[in-house]
């Protein structure tokens, strides 16, 4: 299955200078190969050595058996049955993005990418988990904050993420 341009709704905080709308895209294309290529067969895994660091640093918060993105991007668990389609992209500090998603109720996950000169260098990742992000440098309330129909589904954790 191919994420078209049309299922990820992307959202954009920059400061509209051309670098960084242009750092911003190339981010984008590259946190985008890692979801394509996890949704494709086998062989893929090229692809993603050439984007995801060999040091990532990784952050998760969720229930235990819900690893789903480490699994997958260690090579732990090769099994098609979780499948990760954004829904919600969004841009944030230049090198950050986040990126939104869900598929029944007790599939929703939120990841923050950090990407430096090509490469994915840390992931935040949080399963069935409500964020709310928050800017250390600006005195903005909130920068972004998961989709509100989530709360609906259930009784979820909420936590805020400083940036």
């Amino acid at each position: 299955m191919k994420i078209s341009q049309n299922e990820i709704v992307e959202e954009n905080v920059s400061n509209d200078t051309p670098t960084d709308s242009d750092d911003e895209n190339h981010n984008r294309r590259v946190v985008k190969v890692v979801y394509k290529a996890l949704l494709r067969d086998s062989g893929e895994t090229e692809k993603l050595s050439k984007v995801v660091g060999k040091e990532l640093e990784w952050r998760y918060h969720g229930p235990p058996h819900c690893q789903h993105m480490m699994k997958k991007l260690t090579g732990e668990s090769t099994q098609r049955s979780f499948k990760f389609r954004p829904r919600r992209m969004r841009s944030v500090k230049g090198d950050r993005l986040i990126v939104e998603g869900w598929e029944d109720v007790g599939e929703y996950w939120v990841h923050v990418w950090r990407v430096k000169d090509g490469i994915i260098t840390q992931l935040r990742e949080y399963f069935n988990t409500l964020l709310t992000v928050v800017s250390e440098e600006s005195n903005e309330v909130r920068v972004w904050r998961s989709t509100p129909w989530a709360r609906v589904q259930g009784s979820l954790p909420d936590l805020v993420l400083s940036i």
